[in-house]
């Protein structure tokens, strides 16, 4: 006696849920990571002997009146040119570059000045430079 066979179906593995749980995994995993930072270093800073506390250096002040005349710590300057505004800044600062700058501009005083002000400081490398503004009396 013969049997018919029956079909054979083919079987197949449906993958995408399992695709699903995987990358739920990993977006769980990801969010609940914690890094651990090993950047912070521990240093016995030694202390000082002397009692000696640093000076406060008085800063240079470049005064710019309404008619755009220099005037570098109440002296004003004969010539009105960015060199011999570099001269006077050389002059003051010793070489020291670290020495605060203060500029000072009247509100009528030309904008070209105070530019030609910025560009000697600029130029001969100070790093700390302040702008001063005068409030206006109600």
């Amino acid at each position: 006696m013969r049997f018919r066979r029956g079909r054979q179906e083919e079987v197949s593995v449906n993958v995408t849920p399992l695709i699903d749980v995987v990358f739920l995994l990993l977006i769980f995993f990801m969010v609940t990571t914690t890094f651990s930072r090993e950047t912070q270093l521990q240093i016995d800073l030694p202390e000082s002997q002397s009692q000696v506390a640093a000076e406060d250096e008085l800063p240079i002040e470049i005064l710019i009146d309404r008619s755009g005349t220099y005037a570098l710590n109440d002296r004003v300057l004969l010539k009105q040119d960015i060199g011999s505004l570099k001269r006077a800044l050389a002059e003051l600062s010793d070489t020291s570059k670290t020495k605060p700058i203060v500029i000072t501009a009247d509100a009528q005083a030309p904008h070209q000045s105070f530019i030609v002000a910025l560009d000697a400081v600029a130029q001969l490398g100070f790093s700390k430079v302040s702008i001063t503004t005068q409030a206006e009396a109600n």
